[in-house]
Parts: C-alpha cells; sequence; structure tokens
C-alpha cells in the first residue's frame, strides 16, 4: 500500500476517536460506550496497516473486509452516543461523516482488489 490516503484518514480518524474518548470519559464520565467506541474506532486503521503486509490479496482483502465491518460498528457506537446525548449534533456529524468516508474508500479498495484477482 505505501503511502496511501486510506492509511493517512484512518490514522487521524483514530486520534479523534482516542480524543473523543478521552473527552467522553473525563468530562461525561461514561466508560463503558466510550470503550466500545474506542476499540472499535482504533481497529479501522489497525486492520488497514495490516493489509500493508497481506501475504496474499485474498488476505488483504480479509484485512480489509474486517476493517469495513470494524468502521460499521463504530458508526454504531457514533449514532448511540448522539442518540443518549453523550455527543452533540455537531460532534455526530463530524465524525459520522469521517467515517462514513472510510467507509466508501475501503469498499472502494476492495472492489478494486477484487477486480484484480
Amino acid at each position: 500500500m505505501g503511502k496511501s490516503i486510506l492509511k493517512d484518514k484512518s490514522y487521524a480518524f483514530a486520534i479523534l476517536i482516542v480524543k473523543l474518548s478521552q473527552l467522553l470519559v473525563s468530562d461525561k464520565k461514561e466508560y463503558v460506550l466510550s470503550k466500545q467506541l474506542l476499540r472499535s474506532g482504533t481497529a479501522i486503521g489497525a486492520l488497514i496497516r495490516e493489509a500493508e503486509f497481506a501475504q496474499s490479496k485474498a488476505d488483504f482483502i480479509h484485512k480489509l473486509s474486517i476493517s469495513l465491518k470494524e468502521a460499521n460498528e463504530t458508526l454504531y457506537w457514533i449514532d448511540l452516543l448522539k442518540d443518549t446525548n453523550y455527543i452533540d449534533k455537531d460532534q455526530h456529524q463530524i465524525h459520522y461523516n469521517l467515517n462514513k468516508e472510510l467507509v466508501a474508500m475501503t469498499i472502494s479498495s476492495i472492489n478494486t482488489t477484487k477486480s484484480r484477482l
């Protein structure tokens, strides 16, 4: 993969998720949802990094597919945090839109790789 936009954006998103998780713990005293968000939100980029050294194209697709599942789970936690009033609409919109962008880019990478099998 080398220098990739997906790798960079997923890392930047992970940083935002860590900061949001820290905010939820320190300001809202919320520990359960923030931990779930932290786990799934940072796993997206970690799995993309794992895919860099995939043993095959099939392994690459598998790693990205798991990353996609983590991104989808992260959308769930972001929605739940908004609907339970832990984050406001603006915070939700920022995190949700960035995550949806990662979803679209990951799907595109998977489809491109599949077309080259």
